[in-house]
C-alpha cells in the first residue's frame, strides 16, 4: 500500500462523512505524519507557518476521529489506518532508516474466509448472528466495505457472509 492509495482512502472516507476532500495541507499532514515528521517540517515542505500546519493537523486528526468512530491523533494514525483497511501496511524498516515510500508492501489480508458458516435454514430468511463476535466484526466491516465502493456480493465473499445477510445489513 502506497501513500497515494492511503490518501485515496482517507480522502473517500472524509468526502463520505463531510462533503469534502482533502485539500494538499492535509494531504502533507498525512504524509508527514506517517514519515514521523514533525509539524514544523511539514510547515517548511509546504510553505506554511509551523503553527498553521499543527492547527489543521489537529482538526484534520479530529475529522478522522469521528469518521472512523476512535480516537485518532498524530502517534496513533497509522495503526488506526491498518484497522480500518483491515490490511497489514509496511512502511519500511525504519531502524534501517528505510524512507517511507520505499519498499512499501501489503503483507497479507485475512478476511476470515477460512472460517466455517452454518447452512442456514431454508425456511426462514437468513439473519445475522450478533451474538456471535466474529459475525459482529464481519457486520461491522460491511459499512466500511461498501464506503470502499465494494458490492454486496463482493462483501459477501470477502467476509465469507451469505449475500442474503450482507443485504439486510444497513
Amino acid at each position: 500500500m502506497d501513500t497515494a492509495d492511503i490518501l485515496q482512502f482517507v480522502d473517500k472516507v472524509l468526502s463520505a462523512n463531510t462533503g469534502k476532500h482533502l485539500n494538499d495541507l492535509q494531504r502533507k499532514i498525512i504524509e508527514g505524519i506517517l514519515k514521523r515528521q514533525k509539524y514544523s517540517d511539514i510547515a517548511d515542505t509546504y510553505g506554511c507557518t509551523a503553527g498553521h500546519a499543527k492547527d489543521v493537523g489537529y482538526e484534520l486528526l479530529q475529522m478522522l476521529s469521528d469518521a472512523f468512530d476512535e480516537p485518532v491523533d498524530k502517534g496513533n494514525l497509522e495503526s488506526v489506518l491498518e484497522r480500518q483497511l483491515n490490511l497489514n501496511i509496511n512502511f519500511g524498516d525504519r531502524n534501517n532508516n528505510t524512507h517511507f515510500g520505499h519498499s512499501n508492501t501489503i503483507n497479507y489480508i485475512n478476511a476470515c474466509s477460512e472460517l466455517s458458516t452454518p447452512t442456514p435454514n431454508k425456511s426462514q430468511p437468513p439473519t445475522p448472528d450478533y451474538q456471535d463476535g466474529t459475525n459482529q466484526v464481519k457486520i461491522e466491516m460491511v459499512g466500511k466495505l461498501r464506503q470502499l465502493g465494494l458490492k454486496d456480493e463482493q462483501i459477501a465473499e470477502v467476509l465469507g457472509l451469505a449475500w442474503e445477510v450482507v443485504k439486510q445489513i444497513d
